[in-house]
C-alpha cells in the first residue's frame, strides 16, 4: 500500500505541475484521485486498481514527461498480483 500511495501521490503532483493542457487531463486527475481514495480506505479492489491504471495510462500515456510517474504507478499496482488469467 505504501508504494502505491507514494506513486499515486507523486504522479498527481507531476500532473498538477505539468504546464501543458491536454484533452484527457481531467480524466487522469479524477482517476488518480480515485486511486488515492482507494489507498486511503486500505482495501482496494484489484480489478478496480487495474481499471484505474488503464484509464490513467490512456489519458496521459502520450505525455512523455509523465511516463516515469505512470510507470511507478503501474509497478505499484502490479505488487497486488499479476493480471487475471483468461
Amino acid at each position: 500500500m505504501a508504494e502505491l500511495r507514494t506513486a499515486v501521490s507523486r504522479l498527481r503532483r507531476e500532473l498538477a505541475a505539468h504546464p501543458a493542457d491536454f484533452p484527457d487531463r481531467g480524466i487522469a486527475e479524477d482517476e488518480l484521485a480515485s486511486l488515492a481514495a482507494m489507498v486511503i480506505t486500505g482495501s482496494p479492489e484489484i480489478p478496480r486498481l487495474r481499471r484505474s491504471l488503464l484509464i490513467v495510462a490512456g489519458a496521459i500515456g502520450s505525455v512523455s514527461a509523465l511516463a516515469r510517474g505512470l510507470s511507478d504507478v503501474r509497478a505499484a499496482v502490479e505488487l497486488f498480483g499479476g493480471p487475471p488469467r483468461r
